[in-house]
């Protein structure tokens, strides 16, 4: 093998490796205090068949750095699949999909600060204003 192909390869392998380990990181569902949940919850809210939390309207958000891996392990599915879901719901149910926010850190600040607030980050909150639901 030549040098630059080596480097190719290497590269390939390691950019490999990083989503690999990505796709096996735990996944931890947080809430605001508001909203009582279960980990079985998650599965209906993000499939929109559970909308309420007692009397408090539930806002589901997608975290788009950690969505991948959410939706294989918590959901059980494909992303293919889940975008599917909702593309069919909205038209059928006039459901509004789960807002996407790009960060970790903006998902804490969402459900910290939205009444009914449900979301997903890759690592534990240390936040005292967000509950952990469950961990996938």
């Amino acid at each position: 093998m030549r040098p630059r192909y080596l480097s190719k390869f290497l590269l390939a392998a390691l950019v490999s490796l990083a989503c690999a380990g990505a796709r096996g990181a735990d996944i931890y569902v947080i809430a605001n205090p508001q909203v009582k949940l279960s980990p079985e919850d998650v599965r209906e809210i993000y499939l929109g068949d559970k909308e309420f939390s007692g009397d408090v309207r539930l806002a589901p958000v997608d975290n788009q750095a950690a969505l991948a891996g959410f939706v294989v392990k918590a959901l059980g599915m494909n992303l293919q699949r889940y975008s599917t879901l909702w593309v069919k719901k909205a038209f059928r149910d006039a459901l509004t999909p789960p807002a996407v926010k790009a960060t970790d850190f903006e998902v804490l600040e969402f459900v910290k600060r939205t009444r009914g607030a449900v979301g997903y980050v890759s690592s534990v909150p240390r936040d005292k204003d967000v509950v952990v639901v469950g961990k996938f």
